[in-house]
């Protein structure tokens, strides 16, 4: 988006040096990156990023100032996933922002969607580092936000997931970790932190108190860094030694239920210019927009799992009545294609990333996802050149 260092970019780019990079990420990761990785970083002014950033923050205060959305919101969560002890304020959220044109030809973010769950907070910098490494940018590009140098924020991201505990004794907690796509995030996170990643059906239970093995001995767990996702544990009907609902002797980085709390549910309650109509689909007796100009979403799935884009009428009618109230419409934004590339124009999703630490909301890094399709999943993009998983670099002002 910014010309100068796209055309530089495109000049000098090799294949040979995407394939070193390829092998960067890799090695930097210590795990193969499963996922599609574009050729090509992002280059973002930082005015708009900004702009993205704050429209993020605005929405979250919306919700938790919101006595009556949290009260509802509350009542999704089902019943085996209700954890006790909520805090007051998410510790991660996620806001996913496209860009489209304005009235006034001015780029502007629409929110697609924003969560209360982690995502790559360690891997997205060891990519970003290997953009710039392999592709020699430009020392005054960042993808850093609010001010943050590296090493500010590698410690501002040990805070929250650590707390004040012996790592030891705080474990990331995912489904067969191993086989996921994000192990390589999961690697780099032990690094920074210094904790380690546990299979979630692993873990044993004695009274109120949790426990992981390694090295031998059973070692007590006191903070979790949760990454199950609750659709995933349903839907593989995993067993645990624990329920979710139980009053245990553990610190949650990252409370469970910001998952449920905010979410596509959060969507049709706030009110922002950057937020697109939405409805639940529960609520709608008359299709509000011609179905090609709809987005149908279920809650609570992620990655993109079930979500159409400009579905049929038949396709809308069609979701049982048992189901409608978890699932939502939304207004489809004619997002821009802004990333310039030898196969053509690519579009961008922008997530900023932020850590909610005491009462602060602080946007700290981006995750890019560019593609040329209907949606911006590195899934429904693993066949095409120049689009997935990318990194979104900014001028230091």
């Amino acid at each position: 988006m910014i010309p100068e260092y796209r055309r530089e970019f495109n000049a000098r780019f090799t294949p040979e040096k995407y394939t070193r990079f390829l092998r960067e990420i890799d090695e930097r990761s210590g795990a193969h990156v499963k996922f599609r990785c574009s050729e090509t970083p992002c280059f973002f002014p930082q005015e708009l990023l900004q702009r993205m950033a704050v429209a993020g923050q605005e929405l979250v205060w919306q919700l938790v100032s919101n006595p009556a959305y949290l009260a509802a919101a509350d009542q999704v969560i089902p019943a085996a996933f209700r954890v006790p002890g909520v805090d007051a304020r998410p510790l991660f959220v996620q806001a996913d922002f496209g860009i489209v044109r304005g009235e006034d030809g001015e780029w502007m973010p629409k929110l697609v969607e924003i969560q209360g769950f982690p995502s790559l907070y360690g891997f997205q910098l060891t990519l970003a580092n290997a953009y710039r490494d392999v592709y020699g940018l430009d020392v005054g590009l960042s993808t850093m936000l609010s001010g943050l140098t590296q090493s500010e924020y590698y410690r501002l991201f040990q805070r929250a997931v650590v707390g004040g505990h012996d790592p030891l004794n705080v474990v990331l907690l995912e489904i067969d970790p191993l086989e996921q796509k994000t192990l390589p995030d999961f690697l780099v996170t032990e690094r920074i932190c210094g904790i380690k990643t546990v299979d979630i059906r692993s873990v044993t239970r004695e009274g109120r108190r949790l426990f992981y093995r390694e090295g031998g001995r059973t070692v007590p767990i006191k903070r979790i860094y949760n990454r199950a996702i609750a659709d995933e544990l349903i839907r593989r009907d995993v067993q645990l030694a624990f329920d979710w609902r139980d009053d245990l002797d553990v610190e949650w980085a990252g409370h469970p239920n910001w998952f449920f709390r905010i979410s596509k549910f959060s969507l049709p309650w706030l009110k922002h210019e950057t937020v697109p109509q939405t409805w639940f689909l529960n609520d709608v007796k008359e299709l509000p927009l011609a179905p090609e100009r709809l987005v149908l979403k279920p809650l609570f799935s992620f990655a993109g799992l079930g979500v159409t884009i400009g579905p049929t009428a038949e396709e809308i009618a069609a979701v049982p009545d048992s189901e409608r109230s978890s699932y939502i419409l939304q207004e489809r934004m004619d997002f821009a294609a802004t990333i310039h590339t030898p196969p053509g124009d690519a579009k961008a999703e922008v997530r900023v990333m932020y850590l909610g630490l005491g009462d602060d909301l602080r946007p700290v890094n981006t995750i890019i996802r560019t593609g040329r399709g209907k949606m911006m999943g590195v899934d429904q993009n693993r066949d095409l050149d120049w689009v997935g998983a990318s990194a979104g670099f900014h001028p230091v002002v």
